[in-house]
């Protein structure tokens, strides 16, 4: 394979002694491992994923961001994202740390990694607040969206900021997946029904600021926004540290906690002992006895 100079910039290389190669495999781009050898001798590894058009820049962009947002309120959850754009023959390209989801768990890793269960550590994403856009900083009021649209899979996802989460989660989410819906398949009267009766009576009815967490309101927090066992497993990040619990290809949001969990209840992959883990650490929202109510809410952002 042969490295495109734009990534070479972006990464400050020697194209001398690098070499990258075809590495593991996705539904949506081609992924890649770049090699390079840094001045002091060390090697060095970084992942890359490349595909042609306009929605590859969006994708891009958005996992880019996502990782990063992680990456900086949890380091050893997931790797960092260290460049995205545009390659000189038109095709878009981002490339993070090197997770190497073949490492084993030996002793020796296992003495070096953080000594955190994927519990704890989504917990602890769950329970740092999400920074806010410094443009909305004079009203000190807080808000929920993100910088960039993301992709859960290759289903671009609004993120324009709203003040209320019930707002968002209605407009951004169940609205907006409403309209794509009708864009490809056609209207149907009685699906936007019962779609407009959801947003109208439901979303108020669980997540309304007068409601939801005793009226006391949610801060918002980072959460991975596409989080199924196949975006989870065990390696190590960037050639450093030990072997880790991480997470992968994230769609993320800053919203409420809970919105993690639709997705996770829907399609498996976490058990008891995992939800025990992380409700001792981040607790159900108040009112506690509507929680399976929202979850099953979330799980319609899909």
């Amino acid at each position: 394979m042969r490295l495109d100079p734009a990534i070479v910039q972006a990464l400050s290389l020697d194209p001398a002694s690098t070499t990258v190669a075809s590495h593991g495999s996705s539904g949506f781009n081609a992924t890649a491992k770049i090699s390079t050898t840094l001045k002091d001798g060390i090697q060095k590894h970084f992942f890359m994923k490349t595909a042609p058009g306009k929605d590859a820049k969006v994708m891009f962009r958005g996992e880019h961001a996502s990782l990063n947002a992680i990456h900086n309120a949890v380091p050893s959850l997931c790797p960092a994202s260290l460049a995205t754009g545009q390659s000189d023959d038109g095709s878009y390209f981002l490339v993070t740390d090197f997770l190497d989801l073949s490492s084993r768990s030996t002793a020796a890793a296992v003495e070096k990694s953080s000594g955190l269960s994927l519990a704890a550590k989504l917990a602890r994403l769950h329970t740092t607040p999400a920074p806010q856009p410094p443009y909305f900083s004079p009203s000190k009021k807080l808000v929920f969206g993100f910088p960039e649209t993301t992709c859960c899979g290759d289903t671009a996802q609004p993120n324009d900021f709203r003040a209320s989460w019930a707002e968002f989660y209605a407009e951004n989410r169940l609205l907006a997946m409403l309209e794509k819906c009708e864009r490809n398949n056609g209207q149907n009267a009685e699906f936007r029904s019962l779609v407009e009766k959801t947003v109208q009576r439901v979303v108020p009815r669980l997540l309304g600021d007068d409601h939801l967490n005793d009226g006391k309101g949610i801060v918002p927090v980072v959460v991975h926004g596409d989080l199924w066992s196949g975006n989870k497993g065990r390696g190590q990040i960037g050639g450093k540290g030990g072997v880790e619990d991480v997470i992968f290809d994230p769609s993320a949001v800053y919203g409420h906690s809970e919105y993690e969990l639709g997705i996770m209840n829907m399609f498996g992959g976490f058990g008891k002992s995992f939800f025990d883990e992380y409700h001792r650490l981040c607790p159900k929202t108040p009112p506690v006895e509507e929680y399976a109510d929202r979850v099953k809410l979330y799980e319609l952002q899909v």
